[in-house]
C-alpha cells in the first residue's frame, strides 16, 4: 500500500459516508485563509470522533488542542442540547478563527474557547472542582501529552473516556532512542497510561490522508 493509495480510500470513504458539508468546508477554508497549518483531523476521523462521544453519551467534552474549531465542531455534533465542550488553544489568533467557525456552526452556547498554555488552563480547572468531564480528546503538542493525560485524569469519573491524535507517528514511536521529542512525548504518554491502574486501552492505527498514525484510546475505570 501506498500513500496514494491511502488516500484514494480516504476520499472513497468520505465521498460515500460523510459527504460535503457546508460548515465544516467553510471551517477548513477559513482556517486556511487565516493562515493556520492545516494539521486538522481528517472528515472520516472527525466522524470517528463524534461517533466515539455520541455512543458514550457525552454531555461534557474536553479537547486539548482547538487549532481552528474543525474537530471541536465535530465534538460538539456528538453533545445533547444541555452539553457543554471546553476547548484549549495556545494561539490567539487560532482562537479567533475557531470561535468564528463555531459560531457558524451554532455551536457558541454550547462551546467555550479558553486561549493560554494548556496545563495553566487545565491547572485552573483542576483547582476549580470542575465538574468531571465525559469525554477527552488530546490533540496538541506532543511533548505536552504526559502532563495532559495527568491533568485530565484529575478531570475525569469512572467511564470517561480519553481519546489521543497521533501517538504512532509514521510507527517512530517504537524507537526507543529517537532524538524527536514529540516521539518522547507520545512514548512517555503511553507508558504513563500503562502504568496507570485507572486506565485500560488500546492504540488503534491508522492509514489515510493524514499519512500513518494512530488513536489511543483510554477508558477511565
Amino acid at each position: 500500500m501506498t500513500q496514494k493509495q491511502w488516500t484514494e480510500v480516504d476520499d472513497f470513504v468520505v465521498e460515500l459516508l460523510t459527504p460535503s458539508d457546508r460548515v465544516l468546508d467553510a471551517a477548513l477554508a477559513d482556517s486556511d485563509a487565516g493562515g493556520l497549518p492545516p494539521i486538522n483531523v481528517a472528515p472520516n476521523q472527525g466522524k470517528f470522533l463524534e461517533i466515539l462521544a455520541a455512543s458514550h453519551r457525552a454531555k461534557r467534552i474536553l479537547e486539548i488542542g482547538t487549532l481552528g474549531g474543525y474537530s471541536t465542531i465535530w465534538l460538539a455534533r456528538a453533545l445533547p442540547n444541555d452539553g457543554r465542550l471546553v476547548t484549549l488553544e495556545l494561539e490567539t489568533h487560532h482562537a479567533e478563527v475557531a470561535r468564528k467557525n463555531i459560531e457558524r456552526a451554532g455551536f457558541s452556547s454550547l462551546v467555550e474557547v479558553r486561549v493560554g498554555p494548556a496545563v495553566q488552563t487545565l491547572e485552573s480547572l483542576v483547582a476549580a472542582s470542575a465538574e468531571p468531564f465525559d469525554f477527552v480528546f488530546i490533540d496538541a503538542d506532543k511533548e505536552g501529552y504526559p502532563k495532559y493525560l495527568e491533568l485530565a485524569l484529575a478531570l475525569s469519573r469512572s467511564g470517561t473516556l480519553i481519546v489521543a491524535d497521533n501517538v504512532v507517528r509514521d510507527g517512530e514511536v517504537i524507537d526507543p532512542s529517537s532524538a524527536d521529542e514529540r516521539v518522547r512525548g507520545v512514548r512517555s504518554f503511553l507508558a504513563l497510561a500503562a502504568s496507570d491502574d485507572r486506565l485500560e486501552g488500546t492504540v488503534v492505527q491508522t492509514v489515510g490522508s493524514k499519512g500513518y498514525d494512530g488513536f489511543g484510546i483510554f477508558l477511565v475505570k
